[in-house]
């Protein structure tokens, strides 16, 4: 710290950095990793006080899951994810998210909540360009939910990831994952498994929400993800939109939070000393709706494939397709129809056109 602090190195005698570098070349890598790892045990609590909302979890090897469940707009799972990580000290941190949303954890809260609330042509063909027609539209639905509830509330969505990302990279050597099925995928399977009533039904329900929402009812939404709730709630329930965005979700992110959770390989003082592997602490930070089905997957064997592929797109999707596509140019058809036969109407009744169209009709009425 002194060498790296210019104020203190000046203040400092001659000999001291001299002291210094030669302390500093005494130790190799290998033992400032040791030094740096103990430190870190000492701080890891063998008994943590963890919240209410924490589920622990085993593997076979004795290495240890805390999966933090929240609401993902609360103030109080943002402390409960940072009490978390303080208190267990984790080797790996493992989130909710994927790459396609992995922006939020490097903006600030006041540039999400002016995102977040703006919803526009932009955004709709970027969503469109990423995903498709069909589950760029259904994001864009969804995203618009997510407005509501950040319109209503004033706090932007994914605090406690914002949370878990700064606190992670307080410990020494804590790794952090990205624990999510990318959002492409997911929206993909979704718009698959959903006939094309089902389809209008829900895109319905989406674009006219506009209940009011409280703080004390998202603190409710604790034991069931908020927009699983909202979207059960408005349009009824939708068991093959439930598979592709819930319990689909909730095998790949007990995947992941279990190769997460593998051994990890001792700092070694030299290459011939035997390698020594120790369990893992991984702290895992998802929505609490996503909680149960991490339990009830644990000790099952898990194959994502399945899960990561993208059907081919049905009959009703194709169906739904062309009536969007023809209802967009139908409406610009329309609309060119209405701005020309006004724009023709208006200069038919200036005087320059009418005094021409009478010197016309004159012309005619000679010959």
């Amino acid at each position: 710290q002194a060498a790296a602090d210019p104020t203190s190195s000046s203040d400092a005698p001659e000999d001291g950095p001299k002291e210094t570098s030669s302390v500093s070349q005494n130790i190799s890598d290998a033992d400032a990793f040791k030094i740096l790892l103990e430190m870190k045990m000492k701080k890891r609590q063998k008994k943590p006080a963890l919240p209410s909302t924490v589920t622990e979890l085993d593997t076979e090897d004795g290495s240890k899951v805390y999966v933090v469940g929240t609401a993902h707009f609360s103030d109080s799972s943002k402390k409960d994810v940072v009490k978390t990580i303080q208190e267990v000290q984790p080797d790996v941190v493992v989130v909710e998210l994927c790459q396609y949303r992995v922006s939020m954890l490097k903006m600030d809260e006041k540039t999400l909540l002016k995102e977040a609330k703006e919803i526009n042509l932009e955004k709709l063909q970027q969503a469109i360009k990423q995903n498709g027609v069909m589950s760029g539209l259904m994001q864009m639905l969804l995203l618009k939910v997510s407005a509501h509830i950040t319109e209503q509330l004033g706090m932007a969505p994914g605090g406690e990831f914002r949370e878990a990302f700064k606190e992670a990279s307080k410990v020494p050597f804590c790794k952090f994952h990205l624990g999510d099925r990318p959002i492409p995928v997911t929206f993909k399977r979704a718009i698959a498994a959903l006939s094309f009533w089902q389809k209008v039904k829900l895109a319905w329900g989406l674009c006219f929400l506009s209940d009011p929402i409280s703080k004390d009812d998202v603190e409710k939404c604790k034991q069931k993800d908020l927009l699983e709730q909202m979207m059960a709630e408005m349009i009824g329930e939708f068991p093959d939109l439930h598979r592709t965005i819930v319990s689909e979700r909730d095998i790949y992110l007990t995947y992941m939070l279990k190769q997460a959770a593998k051994q990890i390989e001792l700092p070694r003082a030299s290459e011939t000393e035997p390698r020594k592997y120790v369990p893992a602490v991984v702290v895992g930070v998802v929505g609490m709706g996503h909680v149960p089905g991490i339990e009830k997957n644990w000790n099952s064997d898990l194959n994502i494939q399945e899960i990561m592929s993208v059907p081919p797109p049905s009959a009703s999707s194709k169906i739904f397709k062309f009536v969007i596509k023809a209802t967009v140019f139908g409406l610009m058809g329309y609309g060119c129809y209405r701005i020309g036969q006004r724009t023709v109407q208006f200069i038919l009744s200036m005087p320059a056109a009418q005094s021409y169209l009478q010197k016309l009709t004159e012309i005619r009425s000679q010959h």
